[in-house]
């Protein structure tokens, strides 16, 4: 295995995955090199092992990736990623929720959003890397004024917070960021708090400033993002303002990510199909909109920064393909730098 995986980290060791629905015509998860001068992706091989993976997060180490299987039934799967192409490890676990759209790993589980339901799941994960069947399961109350998006608890997101004792569920159907603790022992999650955002706002997904005191919570349903406060100490996030994106009334905002230095904010909208770029004070309080950039697709579902924080990656759902930016260093500004076609793509990830 190690001889075999240094020969697929051939490009200076980096790797990337991409994330797809095959209920869409997507390949599932593929597994690309990385060239490290160019960023320039170049697939190795795909596995459609698990049904519309659209999230995944790599383990650290590289050598195990995760995904979601966003369907009615949800689950969580396992790959081995140290050939050219992913390899299921072990059967999907099921996370007893619906149409999870999201994971994160934190503690030794596998966290999820589980947007049909609602909910979000906690699952152990074995020796060998495999989930096991969620232990924890919090579900979310409430609703918001969109007749058929809100009509209850839709959660988008989820993400261990700064000083490692507290977790965070964005909720687009209950306009709200929801605190939670999770215990490493038993999986189980707790309900510690809750961060109300503006009525019929939608908050889809969230990132964290690199100093750890703030979040920018995403809308989707309102072009528009909101600074948020965070005290790791007592487990409180605060709303602090709202700030309009430029971006037309009827477009869906879908991620949003930080520069590594904590200088700008990056958030892909759909619908006008562009990126946004921020840049952010010295308080970190004060995101000022400087651009957009065309998405270099259709429909751009999610962004990642890669590991040094010089590009980023786009994958443009309905366009089929993931294209990539460099950025000036200076400005945050992103420059079209190429693309490959990656069918129903939903997500980048790296190892």
């Amino acid at each position: 295995m190690a001889d075999e995986a240094g020969r697929w980290g051939a490009s200076g060791g980096r790797r990337a995955y991409i994330g797809s629905f095959t209920s869409a015509g997507g390949r599932g998860v593929v597994a690309a090199t990385v060239d490290p001068s160019t960023g320039a992706l170049t697939p190795t091989g795909a596995s459609d092992a698990v049904a519309d993976p659209s999230f995944l997060a790599a383990a650290p180490g590289g050598d195990l990736l995760y995904a979601v299987s966003e369907t009615e039934d949800g689950a969580v799967a396992a790959f081995d990623v140290t050939g050219p192409a992913p390899r299921l490890l072990g059967a999907p676990a099921p996370v007893r929720g619906t149409h999870p759209t999201h994971l994160a790993l934190a503690h030794g589980h596998a966290l999820t959003a589980n947007y049909g339901s609602g909910s979000v799941s906690a699952l152990p994960l074995g020796p060998d890397g495999a989930p096991r069947a969620a232990t924890g399961l919090l579900g979310h109350r409430g609703g918001g004024p969109h007749p058929e998006r809100q009509e209850g608890p839709h959660a988008h997101h989820v993400v261990p917070a700064p000083g490692g004792r507290w977790v965070l569920g964005v909720d687009l159907g209950t306009d709200s960021v929801h605190v939670m603790a999770l215990d490493p022992a038993t999986g189980g999650l707790t309900r510690h708090g809750e961060a109300a955002l503006r009525p019929g706002s939608g908050p889809r997904h969230l990132a964290l400033h690199p100093s750890g005191g703030h979040a920018y919570v995403l809308h989707e349903l309102a072009p528009a993002l909101t600074v948020c406060r965070w005290d790791p100490a007592t487990g409180t996030l605060t709303p602090v303002r709202e700030v309009a994106l430029p971006a037309d009334a009827g477009s869906y905002p879908s991620g949003i990510v930080a520069s590594h230095d904590g200088r700008f904010l990056w958030a892909a909208v759909r619908g006008d199909d562009t990126l946004v770029v921020l840049e952010l004070d010295g308080t970190g309080e004060r995101p000022r909109p400087v651009t957009t950039v065309p998405c270099g697709g259709h429909w751009p579902r999610d962004l990642a920064t890669d590991p040094e924080g010089r590009r980023l990656y786009v994958a443009n759902e309905r366009s089929g393909d993931v294209t990539w930016f460099d950025v000036d260093p200076a400005t945050g500004v992103p420059a079209r730098a190429g693309a490959i076609a990656a069918p129903a793509a939903s997500c980048v990830a790296f190892a």
